[in-house]
């Protein structure tokens, strides 16, 4: 889990956290790992929970990461 420390001070965040990165700088910041078969997840809270990533998909010019896990009162938008 990620421990993020709260400060008193105003803290400058580096512009990528809240624009975010491009295909290019993901990629290859992922080439910098070791193993190249680490299953990658993602998190919205911190890393207090993390889910798959399940589909890759263009969508309003956006590369988005989608987690298409269904809860248990969900019916498939998908056959596959």
């Amino acid at each position: 889990m990620l421990k993020i420390i709260m400060t008193e001070e105003p803290v400058t965040q580096p512009d990528w956290v809240t624009r975010g990165k491009t295909i290019r700088q993901l990629i290859q910041e992922l080439r910098t790992f070791e193993d190249q078969d680490l299953l990658v997840e993602i998190s919205v809270d911190d890393g207090e929970t993390c889910r798959p990533i399940s589909l890759v998909v263009k969508s309003n010019g956006k590369c988005v990461l989608l987690n298409a896990e269904l809860k248990a009162d969900e019916t498939p938008l998908y056959k596959g």
